[in-house]
């Protein structure tokens, strides 16, 4: 008998149960038997400090993906270096969908700030799904003599560089708008970088820093304790949260519109039926009423778009911010 004859009359007599083993160990080249994702616990990197609109997407996030997929999924903040620490992070890992990116704005504004980055925000990622869009808001501590954005322009028109404004770091969507008001209302206003919300919020309410144009959802309580005062909505539509408050188009500058969005992102590579897995059961967490409610209470809007719109999203917002950025003269090392 040969070697064949003798294998087969073998695998005759072999336990059934131990069948589906044998045939794993003859598949050298293949992923492991049963294996399947996920087959581990999830990481959603957030590439800023905890307290801001992409922490609140990002545990949403999480609640839904640990609840949908069977296994664990968990938030892990990792700033610095105007949030490309934290990409750099999901760039250079496995792409398996156990690693996740939250992103926003930011992610296609860095390309323009940096010399030379590691990582490319668009060919390094696959898209999984836009989740949001953030209202920014001009708010300014008490003490800032002005009660509307042309008052505000006012102010610093007579006192050049006297007022500050905070961000989230340079380059930060916070930065970028304030630099697009600065020039379209031609003034000048001294910029103060912070590592995030959770910083310069408080610096605000103690007067620390004059103004910023921030996410809504961290200024609100503040706004609302008279702590903050709220003079122009940043993006292209009042928000019911503040239904008094203009936009800064409507009130002085037309024209003026900031995009904030949130969505999550994959390493290149990672199959295509885990993403799709991954936007189904973050589509349902965005459906759900309840979902919505809370981010909108939050002056975060659902707008959910699945990954071919999130890529032509990104690639449109990179050639917008590019130009603002080259404008300003803004260079970051």
């Amino acid at each position: 008998m040969n070697e064949t004859g003798r294998l087969e009359n073998s695998l005759r007599y072999l336990p059934f149960s131990i069948l589906p083993f044998a045939f794993c160990l003859g598949l050298a080249a293949a992923p492991a038997c049963g294996q399947s994702f996920p087959s581990r616990l999830i990481r959603i990197v957030v590439p800023l400090p905890p307290g801001g609109s992409n922490d609140l997407l990002a545990r949403i996030a999480a609640e839904r993906l640990t609840a949908g997929l069977g296994q664990p999924a968990v938030v892990d903040n990792r700033p610095g270096a105007s949030g490309n620490i934290g990409t750099e992070f999901v760039a250079r890992s496995a792409p398996d969908g156990h690693t996740l990116l939250m992103a926003n704005t930011a992610h296609v504004i860095n390309p323009s700030l940096f010399a030379k980055l590691p990582y490319d925000p668009i060919r390094d990622f696959a898209p999984v799904a836009l989740m949001s869009s953030v209202q920014f808001v001009l708010v300014t501590h008490p003490s800032v003599p002005a009660r509307s954005v042309k008052e505000f322009i006012a102010v610093a028109k007579t006192r050049p560089g006297a007022l500050t404004f905070a961000s989230a770091g340079n380059g930060a969507p916070h930065h970028l708008a304030m630099e697009l008001l600065k020039s379209m209302a031609h003034v000048e206003l001294t910029h103060v970088p912070y590592k995030g919300a959770g910083q310069f919020v408080p610096a605000l309410v103690t007067g620390e820093v004059s103004s910023v144009i921030g996410a809504l959802n961290s200024l609100l309580p503040h706004v609302q304790a008279a702590r903050l005062r709220a003079l122009g909505i940043a993006g292209n539509r009042r928000t019911p949260l503040l239904p008094d408050v203009p936009t800064i188009a409507e009130a002085a500058l037309p024209g003026f519109a900031l995009d904030n969005w949130g969505g999550l992102l994959a390493p290149v590579g990672t199959p295509r039926s885990t993403i799709d897995r991954l936007y189904g059961e973050i589509a349902k967490a965005l459906r759900d009423p309840q979902t919505a409610e809370r981010l909108a209470g939050q002056g975060i809007e659902v707008t959910l778009a699945a990954p071919d719109e999130f890529q032509v999203l990104m690639k449109t917002n990179m050639a917008k911010w590019a130009k603002v950025v080259k404008a300003a003269g803004i260079k970051l090392e």
